[in-house]
This record gives structure tokens, C-alpha cells and sequence, in this order.
């Protein structure tokens, strides 16, 4: 406990220190207007009202290969961090390396894993560009202490016959209605401070319960299930495509997920991008957009052959992809979803004090310019 409480305490003097130099140089440099031209194969479906909310709400899409590459006048290298390789919801990234997306932009981009704690402090500093995660209770605490980072694209949202999310045991006579989570124990691979803490607050609340009323068990991702089938914890937050063991089993109940249609994570920039090189955070974005537009568009997984350029890439077996939805790739961010995610954070217990302002959070910006849409 020792070793642990003084690992925080350097991590918490190294995010202040991080936080100061970023603050200094945000208030010194200007962001200045951009010229947005219209982009071909971009039209008006490349941007969606932030503010609609709909669950059956189509995803901003250009034509296959739009946006075009415009090639950087000179050649650029980003570092990129990620958590992993491996998951379904960092190939896009994954594929636009592949098959060379970013390189036509004239970037080379090196990917780092990292778990975000670690990446954050980097990011705000300069020493790595690009953040693929999500804006978790310890980006918004890094941010409320003077970090320089922003939420500038979105990555997905689960398909609608997905049942990755909050399941439960049923006790005698529970209906998945009916089912109480008062004094639960509930089992998660992720703490308290992700993302997951909004669409859980949200189950939570439909059932007459709070997070705080719950107890949570942290556990490794091969020991979520066998807890929750072997009576260790009551409910358990099942990811993909775990939640398929009880799916149909009348002993356990689907309670909700992720919204449909609200990612809640992609990419984060830092002052490099944000500041310094605005002109290589718009290229990234369009090479990612160019990579969802041309490889995940609807139903991907009912292309064999993707699917098992995906299953090599990723390095996971090709069965295993095609046994669960297909996720919806989306580089859009929902209007208010970094309010729901904070008042979530502080339902948990793990964020204080008053909340960030959307415009310290989020920039749309970036991916804006890049299909050519002018507010």
C-alpha cells in the first residue's frame, strides 16, 4: 500500500507539473481560423446534429475512399498510444496503418500501448501526439488541473443486436424488469473511473439503485464471468463476446449497455496537434475517416474476407469476431455526453468538484475540416 500511495503521489506531482507547462503554452498560443472547404464524397451525411440522440440515428458517412488524401508539404511522425493491439474498436486505427491511409497523408505514425494513467501526462507534455481511449475521470481530473487536451473524434457505438453491458443473476421470481441491484456486488474488469460508469449509472438507475450502493469487485477479464455464474458477485459488466455464454440462459438478464449510437471514446489530442500542428491533427482524421468510409461501413463483418484480414491483424480468431455484432464505427461525438459521463464520475465517487465545460473537453473541429463541414 506503501509502494502504491507513493507511485500516486509522483504521478499527481508529474500531472501538476505536466499541467502548468501546457496551461503556460495554451494561453500564449492563439488558436487561429481555419479555411474549411467543401471535401468530394462529402456531403451532407458527413455530419450529423450533435444533438441528435436517437438510437437509430445513421452515422455521418462520405463515399468509399473520401475524404482524399492532400498529402502534408512535410513528411510528419505521430505517436500514437493505445491500450491495446487487439481490441475490435482500435481497428480502424489498425487497418488505416495497414493499408497505408496515414502514410498518404504523409505521416508516419508509430503506435505505443499504454495504459491511459500513463499515456495522459506524456500527452500533455508533448511527448506523444495522439491518445486512442477515452475521456475517463482521469482525463477530466487531468484537464480540470490545467491539461491541454481534447476529445476530437469519436470511435464507435454498439450495434443494436449487441448485449455487451450490465448483466445480472436472477434471484427467485426476478424478471430482467424487476430485478434489483440494491447492495449488489458487481464484477468489472474496469474500475470505477471508465467510461462504463455512464451507461451503468444509467441501469442503475432504472432498477431504484445507486453506484454507490454497490459493491465493486475488480477482476481479471477471464474471471468476470466465472464470478458471476459461480455466485462470487451478482452482476457483472460482460464485453465482447463473453456476454454470449449467458445470452439466452434464463438464470441471468441483459440489463443495457453502451448507448446506441453515443461513442464514448477515439481519440484525444495534445498541444502538439491541438497547438502547434493543427494542419497533421486534421490530416490523422482524415485518414481515419477515409478508413472508416472504405472498410467499416454497415455490416463489415458480412465480408469474409475483411473479416479475416481483420482476424490476422488483430491477431484473434476470425470466429470470434464474426460471433458478435458488428460495432458501429463513428467519428462523430454526441452534444452532452462529457456532462453524462462527469455526473457519472461523481455518482461513483471517483471525480470532485465542479464540472468541465464541454469546450474544455471536446473539439469537433478537427474532424469537421476534415469532411468539409462549416458550422
Amino acid at each position: 500500500m506503501r509502494r502504491r500511495t507513493t507511485a500516486l503521489a509522483a504521478l499527481s506531482a508529474v500531472l501538476v507539473l505536466a499541467a502548468g507547462c501546457t496551461a503556460g503554452e495554451q494561453s500564449a498560443t492563439a488558436t487561429k481560423p481555419r479555411t474549411i472547404t467543401p471535401v468530394a464524397g462529402c456531403g451532407a451525411r458527413a455530419w450529423t446534429d450533435p444533438a441528435d440522440l436517437a438510437a437509430d440515428r445513421g452515422p455521418a458517412r462520405c463515399e468509399k475512399g473520401a475524404p482524399a488524401a492532400r498529402p502534408l508539404k512535410k513528411r510528419r511522425s505521430l505517436t500514437l498510444a493505445l491500450g491495446t493491439l487487439n481490441a475490435e474498436y482500435v481497428a480502424p486505427v489498425r487497418t488505416a496503418l495497414a493499408k497505408g491511409e496515414f502514410a498518404k497523408e504523409g505521416l508516419d505514425v508509430h503506435l505505443k500501448v499504454l495504459p491511459t494513467p500513463e499515456a495522459l501526462p506524456l500527452l500533455a507534455k508533448g511527448d506523444m501526439d495522439v491518445l486512442w481511449a477515452a475521456p475517463e475521470a482521469a482525463v477530466l481530473n487531468g484537464i480540470a488541473g490545467g491539461f491541454d487536451i481534447r476529445w476530437v473524434a469519436g470511435n464507435f457505438s454498439p450495434g443494436p443486436r449487441s448485449k455487451s453491458g450490465l448483466w445480472v443473476r436472477l434471484r427467485h421470481g426476478e424478471t430482467a424488469r424487476s430485478a434489483s441491484l440494491k447492495g449488489a456486488t458487481l464484477g468489472t474488469m474496469i474500475g470505477k473511473g471508465s467510461v462504463i460508469m455512464y451507461p451503468m449509472d444509467r441501469s442503475f438507475a432504472r432498477h431504484g439503485a445507486r453506484l454507490d450502493s454497490v459493491t465493486f469487485q475488480q477482476l481479471g477479464s477471464a474471471d468476470v464471468l466465472t464470478a458471476l455464474t459461480g455466485g462470487g458477485v451478482d452482476a457483472a459488466w460482460l464485453l465482447d463476446p463473453v456476454w454470449r455464454t449467458v445470452d439466452g440462459d434464463k438464470r441471468y438478464a441483459f440489463l443495457g449497455g453502451q448507448p446506441q449510437g453515443e461513442p464514448l471514446g477515439g481519440a484525444l489530442y495534445g498541444p502538439n496537434l491541438l497547438q502547434r500542428d493543427p494542419d497533421a491533427g486534421v490530416a490523422f482524421l482524415r485518414a481515419y475517416i477515409r478508413t472508416v468510409n472504405t472498410y467499416f461501413r454497415g455490416d463489415y463483418k458480412a465480408d469474409r474476407a475483411f473479416v479475416a484480414e481483420l482476424a490476422k491483424l488483430l491477431k484473434v480468431d476470425a470466429g470470434t469476431l464474426t460471433a458478435v455484432p458488428s460495432l458501429r464505427m463513428d467519428w462523430e461525438i454526441r452534444k452532452g455526453t462529457a456532462g453524462r459521463l462527469q455526473r457519472a464520475y461523481r455518482d461513483a465517487g471517483v471525480t470532485k468538484g465542479a464540472p468541465v465545460p464541454e469546450s474544455r473537453l471536446v473539439d469537433r473541429a478537427f474532424y469537421a475540416e476534415a469532411v468539409g463541414h462549416r458550422p
